[in-house]
């Protein structure tokens, strides 16, 4: 948000950005979406957690998802642009309402998980690995594709 406010938003709009963006983007979506998929039965029969924690997890899955980079150029920009009309309280209340946003949705989806936690094991808990991890490929693969016709 930060960036964006002080200007950095221009940069991205240069299409040599775009196409690193879209290729590094999807390129690590699918290398994290096939390492997803090879580790499904290790986690589901062991376990065991990622050798990593959730918040390390959230934080590169949001860092490297070009959709993340796209949605805080095309709408972030916009929302901020307007809260600047209010000055700097407008630019410090659309963070802080943004923020709370998040952490209202993040933690109603991590109590409800936590509470319907028999329901997320063998078969059906292996099964949403192999849904994401296919997501996470296809995702990836149209970011590579997109890139690469930014290129042609």
């Amino acid at each position: 948000m930060l960036l964006i406010y002080f200007g950095f938003a221009r940069f991205f709009y240069q299409e040599t950005a775009q196409i690193v963006l879209y290729l590094v983007g999807g390129g690590v979506l699918v290398w994290m979406g096939i390492g997803m998929f090879r580790a499904r039965s290790r986690l589901v029969e062991g376990g065991r957690d990622l050798p990593y924690n959730a918040v390390v997890a959230g934080v590169v899955t949001s860092a490297v998802n070009p959709f993340f980079i796209l949605w805080w150029l095309v709408v972030g920009s916009m929302l901020i642009m307007k809260s600047l009309a209010f000055g700097l309280i407008g630019f410090a209340l659309l963070i802080t309402v943004h923020l709370l946003c998040d952490f209202g949705w993040l933690s109603f989806v991590s109590n409800l998980v936590y509470r319907t936690k028999s329901f997320w094991k063998g078969k059906f808990q292996e099964g949403l690995f192999i849904a994401c991890s296919w997501l996470l490929i296809g995702f990836g693969g149209w970011f590579l594709v997109s890139g690469i016709r930014l290129i042609t």
